[in-house]
Order: C-alpha cells, then sequence, then structure tokens
C-alpha cells in the first residue's frame, strides 16, 4: 500500500483516510476536537463515544463501521493519480469496548491489522470472530499482518479473562472486612467490573468520568460515586500505588488487586527469590505474606494458581485483554500470513513475532536471531531486554504473482500514551480523603 493514504491509530498529516481502532490514550495521541485532517473511520461504539472524550469533534467527519460487513470507499494514488477502490471490514477485538480490527484489500493487496487484540478459544466472542474472518477472507491471502504482540514471549500464559474474574471474587470474599482497590484504564475490564457485581451483588465504585463513560456503555445501576455504598472501588491505574494502600491502612484494612496480563515486576528465573526490573511501581522483595505472619506463603484456595501477592497490600490478578503468548499463535496458525509486523515496539520484553511465528507464514519466513539489547541498571539490578532487527514488507514479487501493484510500507506506526500530568493524579483516584456525591 502506498504512503499517503491511510493511517490507523496515527494522526499525523498525509494520509486520505483515518482509521481508529479503539479508544485507548495510546491509539488517540495526535487526535483533537478539531481535527480536521479527513474522514474518521471507527466502530458504531467507538463513535459513540469519541464524543465524550474530543466535545468539539466535527462528528461529519465520522464514518461508522458495522462490525463483519465490508465498507468501500475511494481514494487517490499519490504515484499515479488515478482512483482506487479500497475495501475495509471491521472485526470485534474483543479488546475494549468498540475495539476492532481491520481486514483491507484492494489493489494492494490483502492487509489485517489486529490493533490491540484477545483472541480465546473459549469465548464466543471469539468464536464469532473467528466465523467472521474466514468468512471474509474466503480465497484471499494475507498478505501482511500487523499484529499485537503485547505478551509476544512464551514467557507469558495466563488463563482466560474469565477464569481471572473469578480469581477476583475469590481474593474479595476472602477478605470481608477490608475495603478493595482495583485498579483499571479509562476505558475496558468492564466485563471483570460486571462479574464482581453479578457474583457478589455489590455496586462498585468509580470516579466521575467512568460513571459517564459506563452510563454510555448502557450500565446505569451498578456503578456509583457514593463510597459509602459498597467497599469495592474501581480507581485509574495510575493512582494505584503502593504508596496509596499503605496511606489507606491507617485508616482501614484495605488491599488492593491490579487486573493485567503485565506483571507487576519482572519474574525472576526459577530458583531466584529477588525480584528486578519493576514495571510499575517501586521494587519490593517477593514474599509471601498472610495477615498474621509476612514470612508465611498466602494460599487462599486452589483457583489462586496464578495469582502473585507481592506486598501484603497488594495482589497481581493475570486479567488481560492482551492475548497471551500461545492465543497468538492459534491466531497466526488462523491466519496463515505471507509476512507480519509487530505493532508494539517499546515493550521490555519485545520480540520481533518472526522470531517464534516466520515458521508458521504462508511465506516460510526464517526465524529471526534474537539480539539483546545492552544491559540497563534499575537501583541496584539489573535488566536485561530483547529485541529483534528487521526491514519487513510485502515483496514485489509475491504482489506480481497476484496481480497487484508493488508495496509500499504501510503507513501504520505504533503511537505513545502521554503521560498523565501531576494535577490529575491528585484530583481523581485512590485518594485517602475521598468526597462524596450521588450516583
Amino acid at each position: 500500500m502506498e504512503i499517503g493514504l491511510i493511517s490507523v491509530d496515527r494522526w499525523t498529516q498525509g494520509s486520505q483516510a483515518y482509521f481508529l481502532t479503539h479508544l485507548h490514550s495510546d491509539c488517540t495521541q495526535g487526535l483533537t476536537s478539531t481535527w480536521a485532517r479527513g474522514l474518521l473511520f471507527c466502530s458504531r461504539l467507538t463513535a459513540k463515544l469519541l464524543p465524550f472524550k474530543f466535545p468539539a469533534l466535527n462528528l461529519s467527519l465520522l464514518r461508522v463501521l458495522e462490525v463483519g460487513y465490508w465498507n468501500s470507499f475511494s481514494l487517490i494514488s499519490p504515484s499515479s493519480r488515478e482512483k482506487m477502490v479500497v475495501e475495509v471490514m471491521a472485526i470485534d477485538a474483543h479488546h475494549c469496548p468498540g475495539a476492532v480490527m481491520l481486514l483491507f484489500r484492494g489493489e494492494f493487496g490483502c492487509l489485517l491489522y489486529t490493533g490491540d487484540f484477545r483472541w480465546e478459544k473459549s469465548s464466543d466472542r471469539a468464536k464469532t470472530g473467528t466465523t467472521t474472518l474466514i468468512k471474509a477472507l474466503k480465497d484471499n491471502v494475507v498478505d501482511f499482518l500487523y499484529l499485537d504482540n503485547t505478551f509476544c514471549n512464551p514467557s507469558f500464559d495466563f488463563p482466560s479473562r474469565q477464569v481471572a474474574a473469578q480469581q477476583v471474587v475469590d481474593i474479595i470474599t476472602s477478605h470481608p472486612n477490608h475495603d478493595i482497590i482495583i485498579g483499571i484504564d479509562t476505558l475496558g475490564k468492564e466485563e471483570l467490573l460486571l462479574h464482581i457485581s453479578r457474583v457478589l451483588n455489590i455496586k462498585i465504585w468509580v470516579w466521575p468520568e467512568r460513571l459517564h463513560t459506563m452510563h454510555l456503555l448502557g450500565f446505569h445501576d451498578i456503578f456509583t460515586t457514593n463510597t459509602s455504598l459498597t467497599r469495592v472501588r474501581a480507581v485509574p491505574r495510575y493512582s494505584f500505588s503502593i504508596e496509596t494502600l499503605e496511606g489507606l491502612n491507617t485508616m482501614r484494612p484495605t488491599i488492593g488487586i491490579m487486573p493485567s496480563g503485565l506483571p507487576w515486576v519482572v519474574k525472576p528465573h526459577k530458583g531466584d527469590d529477588n525480584l528486578f526490573g519493576s514495571l510499575l511501581t517501586a521494587r519490593y522483595n517477593r514474599r509471601k505474606w498472610s495477615a498474621n505472619d509476612g514470612a508465611k506463603i498466602d494460599k487462599l484456595n486452589d483457583n489462586l494458581g496464578s495469582v502473585e501477592r507481592f506486598h501484603k497490600y497488594m495482589y497481581s490478578v493475570p486479567y488481560s485483554d492482551h492475548s497471551c503468548f500461545m492465543e497468538i499463535e492459534e491466531f497466526i496458525k488462523l491466519v496463515q500470513p505471507t509476512n507480519i509486523k509487530g505493532i508494539v515496539s517499546s515493550s521490555s520484553f519485545y520480540v520481533d513475532p518472526l522470531y517464534y511465528f516466520g515458521r508458521l507464514c504462508a511465506g516460510n519466513q526464517p526465524s529471526l536471531r534474537l539480539h539483546r539489547r545492552p544491559e540497563r541498571k534499575v537501583g541496584s539490578e539489573r535488566v536485561v531486554s530483547v529485541q529483534t532487527k528487521c526491514n519487513i514488507g510485502i515483496s514485489n514479487s509475491t504482489m506480481a504473482n497476484r496481480r497487484r501493484k508493488s508495496s509500499a510500507k504501510l503507513d501504520f506506526l505504533l503511537v505513545h500514551g502521554s503521560k498523565v500530568n501531576a494535577l490529575r493524579r491528585v484530583q481523581r483516584g485512590a485518594k485517602i480523603a475521598q468526597s462524596e456525591c450521588s450516583g
């Protein structure tokens, strides 16, 4: 595909059509309420949520993609200046509300951009997505798969979200006299919160902006901004910290739960009891805690096998909205692309998908040699991350065999999320003194 045609989750000038996979901040950096650079394509639910995040957005520029249906639009080739027809289908990405994968086809070939996605085999939504994708591909070969490689590493092996959600419930029920703090994003983890509310028959506190989002999503009676109505509070992830939990425990017994496939720390090799390279908070020694003796192993029940307790006030539960390694592998086996490129390149765990999955490509891509980045120090500990180096593109010979134009790099680039400023940290989240309002 020629540069200057399409951008996905990237908002710089120079494209004719812009696509938004979902409304997380790393996908909207550069998009503003004054957007006027071109048509903006997204799912119907994302279109519903957009005006709340960008109040003055020109809605006439929005084009809704109905999930599971082909949509056609015309663009002008920057090189030939001739009109070309592009078809796109949105497929449920099962990531957060409104999140979709995008399947493109046209003279340039067939391209699949997953955005952030979770491909659980046990999920009915994933089964529907599989059926939709297979029907959409028919006899087409995916020339290029742009893949969510967030957890493209065999060390990431976590349970389904249904299992992880029950683990969270088990932690809550095993602490009947504690307040519960759960760290979440501004969008996502709704199914987890709904499961908690349904099983325990309780309301869940959320901050005011999150309550408005919940109402837009159709959840009107489950969430509240009144802390007196519930002991379970969902707070912004950035406000979730050991320091906050320690402060809260000076007032009331409180535990925190972080639902994420990303560990709070890089796990050590087997036999090494020390943590190294903390990802989200300050480093703590890896110890198992109990209420009476910090040296004892804390094992609540057999369902919590994948739950980590890194501090006496904190649990990490592997509830992930991204595919784990085995799910990525299953997805690639289904799609059998000619080539793959990871869309995430900033992770300390980054490995180019071709390193593990080149053998699964229809183009029989060779496995890449794994290169290590130089060691860097975090405090007194050493962290070693990995990277691969390669240039990925659709070969001209492949395109010629399919009687298509030679390819150029697709204008899909990772966008890094912006840092939340200090004022927002003070105004929202898990605060010691929490104002109350009805809701």
